[in-house]
C-alpha cells in the first residue's frame, strides 16, 4: 500500500470535512462507510502534512481549531471542485472544460493552430487554452511529464507506449529543394553531390531522420551547414548556396522563398513522416477525437490542397490519414 503520510489527499480532505460536520470520528466513519481507525488515521495524516492540528478531538463534540477553521474554507472549495469534475466526467460533457494544454509542432503555428484555437474557443467558451509550440521530441517529453494534455507532432517510436492513444492525421513525403534551374541535365543526385548540402538540425527528429536515410542509402554529401530554421535554409537555397531535404510543410512555411527554388521528389529512395495527435490514454475522454475532427478539414484546406495545387506530383503522397 502506498504511504500517504505527508501528503494532502482528496480522501483526507473528505474525511476532515465529514469530521468537522459530524462532530466526531465515529459519526464521520459511519457517514463515509469507513472504520473509525481509518478515519482517525486519515485526519492525522492530513494534520501531519499541513503541520497544524485541525480538529480538537478531546472535546465532545470535536471542535475545529483556529487553523482548522481557516483550512475548512479552502478544503470545501477543493471538495466542491472535485465533485463538479466527477459530475462532468460522469456525463461525458466537456463543454465545461476549464483548461486545455495543447502542444503543436512549429510547422502548424502560423496557420493551422490559430484557426483550430478559434474554432475550439467557440465550443469551449469557459476554457483557458495553453499553447506550447516546439520540436516533436520536446512536446512528447512534456506530454509524458503531464505538462501537456495533448500534442500534435511527428510520430516517434516512443509514441506507441502503453499509456498513449495515437490518432494519425497526415503523412507527408520528404522533398528536395534546389536552386532554380538546377533540376535539368544530368542525373540530379550526381549534380547535387557537387554542391553543399544544407542540413536541417540533427537536434530535432526530422534532421535525424534525414541523416539516417542518407546513411542507409550510402549517400555522401558535403555538410557545411546545419540550421534549425526553414526560412534560413530556404533563403540559402534561393541564393544558390546549396540544396536541402525538407517536407512540404517546411517549404510552405517559407513563403518568401517559394518562387526562388525548385521543389522535386527525392532523387533517392522515398522517405516520409507521419504527423499524429497524441494524448494520454482516456484521460480527457473524447477530446482527442474531437480535435482530430476539427484538425483534418483544416489540414486539407490549408496544407494538402495548396501544396498539391502548387506541386501536382505530391497528389497521393501528401495525404490525410
Amino acid at each position: 500500500m502506498t504511504d500517504t503520510a505527508g501528503r494532502v489527499t482528496l480522501w483526507g480532505i473528505e474525511v476532515f470535512l465529514a469530521v468537522a460536520e459530524e462532530g466526531s470520528v465515529s459519526s464521520a466513519a459511519r457517514r463515509l462507510g469507513a472504520s473509525p481507525s481509518g478515519v482517525s488515521q486519515q485526519l492525522s495524516n492530513l494534520e501531519s502534512a499541513l503541520g497544524r492540528v485541525l480538529i480538537d478531538r478531546s472535546r465532545r463534540p470535536a471542535q475545529l481549531t483556529a487553523a482548522g477553521s481557516i483550512f475548512r474554507k479552502r478544503a470545501q472549495r477543493i471538495w466542491n471542485e472535485a465533485l463538479r469534475a466527477r459530475a462532468e466526467l460522469a456525463t461525458g460533457d466537456l463543454r465545461a472544460l476549464t483548461d486545455l494544454r495543447l502542444g503543436m509542432i512549429e510547422d502548424f503555428d502560423a496557420d493551422v493552430t490559430p484557426r483550430l484555437l478559434s474554432n475550439m474557443a467557440e465550443e469551449l467558451r469557459d476554457c483557458r487554452f495553453l499553447l506550447e509550440t516546439g520540436a516533436s521530441h520536446r512536446l512528447f517529453d512534456l506530454l509524458e511529464a503531464r505538462a501537456l494534455d495533448v500534442i500534435v507532432a511527428a510520430q516517434l517510436a516512443e509514441t506507441e507506449a502503453d499509456w498513449t492513444e495515437v490518432h494519425p492525421l497526415m503523412e507527408e513525403p520528404f522533398v528536395a529543394a534546389v536552386p532554380r534551374g538546377l533540376s535539368g541535365g544530368e542525373d540530379l543526385l550526381q549534380r547535387l553531390q557537387k554542391i553543399p548540402f544544407i542540413h536541417y538540425t540533427q537536434r530535432h527528429l526530422m534532421g535525424r531522420q534525414i541523416s539516417v536515410h542518407l546513411e542507409q542509402n550510402r549517400i555522401e554529401l558535403s555538410r557545411r551547414f546545419e540550421l534549425d530554421s526553414y526560412h534560413a535554409i530556404m533563403a540559402m537555397v534561393a541564393a544558390e548556396a546549396g540544396w536541402t531535404i525538407l517536407t512540404p510543410l517546411g517549404y510552405l512555411r517559407a513563403r518568401r522563398f517559394r518562387d526562388a527554388v525548385d521543389v522535386l521528389p527525392l532523387p533517392m529512395k522515398p522517405l516520409s513522416r507521419r504527423i499524429s495527435l497524441i494524448a494520454r490514454s482516456a484521460e480527457i475522454q473524447d477530446m482527442p477525437g474531437r480535435l482530430v475532427e476539427r484538425l483534418k478539414p483544416l489540414l486539407q484546406e490549408m496544407i494538402v490542397t495548396p501544396a498539391v495545387e502548387r506541386m501536382p506530383w505530391l497528389d497521393g503522397e501528401l495525404k490525410l490519414l
